[in-house]
């Protein structure tokens, strides 16, 4: 990425805020020459208005609260609602930052601002959704996500809390405390507006980081195609090497919540590099990199916000132990903090430039919906769209590099 004329890296955040979107934002805050133009909170780990609440909690812990937060989708491109799923909430905890995040009645700076959601079908319309899912456009709206699956599948599990959601959402669209403009046409979240408008202005010397599902990005480009070829995104999603982290251990949790618009973000024609899980199960966080943080927040005033990084990451490390020991005996994925430091770094990853698809139908001749594959029209015509899918990564160095800044932080 180009320093803009200010001598700083511009980056747009889209973030579903758990715990290590959390730590994406620490990690980028430790930059002196990294400037966050604004961060979206969407669904995904979490419902949209707790993303948003989360994230300018963690800014706010960090000395970052004049970062705007904005509201992105609260649903999937093919739902008219979502409820966050159970599978999350064993990763991140029912609030999304492990059970340290900010109390009910607790008033976050300057961001406590209502959701505006938009219907990302009038946007995206029909024969899109149509096309490449066979839905019927028509029954969408009563259609309600949870976790990327819908209510009635099998594999639809509730977190304990949200279930309740989608008795309360209004006519099916959006959450509980956001207001459905789905009437409107020409509605957009606020942090999708944010994000073409950055695009416009900047081109390609702003980065977008997407750490959860594909929605806003995909209704940017929908609504403004003329961003199209400005738009450098480092999107964290995917597998293609490895297994998938959901029920059929095939699709990766952020583009099984919206495969719909991680495939048209795939063949828009943008610059998209894919941080996956090829890449992101090499990065792993251990106890001793939390027992640093907590010894350099022990030299410091109570309240350090080390002490909630660290807080957050032992309930994220004794999670993914829980889950999986075979794979995480070392620790924690940093999925969301590497899509960062490659947004920072490229030099951190290599990749293959490949047609990519996803599957957004399971069956024959489809495969499994959600799974980021080659697409083979693709590798028949030269100029179809390449991804730059990460397959290595120097995880010693961003381990090492992402463990020092976290210590050397001061925040609260």
């Amino acid at each position: 990425m180009t320093l803009t004329p200010s001598g700083k890296r511009k980056m747009i955040l889209d973030v579903d805020t758990g715990i290590d979107d959390a730590l994406a934002l620490a990690y980028l805050v430790s930059f002196d020459d990294v400037e966050i133009l604004g961060v979206i909170g969407t669904y995904g780990n979490v419902s949209t208005d707790t993303a948003v609440r989360n994230t300018a909690y963690v800014l706010e812990r960090l000395g970052f609260r004049d970062v705007p937060v904005m509201c992105g989708s609260t649903r999937p491109s093919w739902a008219a609602a979502f409820i966050p799923d159970a599978g999350c909430a064993q990763f991140h905890g029912t609030d999304g930052l492990g059970g340290f995040g900010p109390s009910a009645d607790c008033a976050v700076g300057r961001h406590t601002s209502v959701c505006d959601d938009s219907n990302i079908q009038t946007l995206n319309p029909a024969p899109n959704v149509s096309d490449s899912s066979g839905l019927d456009v028509r029954a969408m709206r009563g259609l309600i996500s949870v976790g990327g699956y819908d209510v009635h599948d099998l594999h639809a599990n509730p977190a304990a809390d949200s279930f309740s959601l989608s008795f309360t959402v209004r006519d099916a669209g959006g959450d509980n405390d956001c207001e459905d403009r789905s009437h409107s046409p020409v509605a957009l979240p606020d942090g999708v507006r944010f994000l073409i408008d950055a695009v416009r202005f900047y081109g390609s010397d702003v980065t977008v980081v997407a750490t959860g599902p594909l929605t806003d990005v995909d209704a940017a480009l929908a609504a403004a195609p003329d961003i199209t070829s400005r738009l450098r995104l480092v999107m964290m999603g995917g597998t293609l090497t490895q297994e998938g982290n959901c029920w059929d251990a095939t699709a990766e949790t952020n583009i099984i919540q919206d495969p719909e618009a991680a495939d048209r973000v795939f063949h828009s024609g943008a610059d998209v590099t894919m941080a996956g899980l090829d890449v992101t199960h090499q990065c792993l966080l251990g106890s001793d990199a939390t027992v640093q943080w907590r010894q350099a927040a022990s030299q410091s005033q109570d309240g350090d916000v080390r002490t909630f990084l660290a807080d957050i990451a032992d309930f994220s490390i004794a999670a993914n132990f829980a889950a999986d020991p075979r794979l995480f005996a070392a620790g924690m994925p940093l999925h969301d903090p590497l899509a960062a430091a490659v947004a920072v770094d490229p030099s951190l990853v290599e990749c293959f430039d490949l047609p990519m698809k996803v599957e957004t139908e399971t069956g024959d001749f489809h495969g499994t919906r959600g799974r980021t594959i080659g697409d083979p029209a693709g590798m028949i015509d030269p100029s179809a769209p390449r991804v730059h899918v990460a397959l290595t990564v120097d995880h010693d160095r961003f381990v090492a590099d992402f463990t020092w800044r976290i210590a050397q932080l001061a925040g609260d």
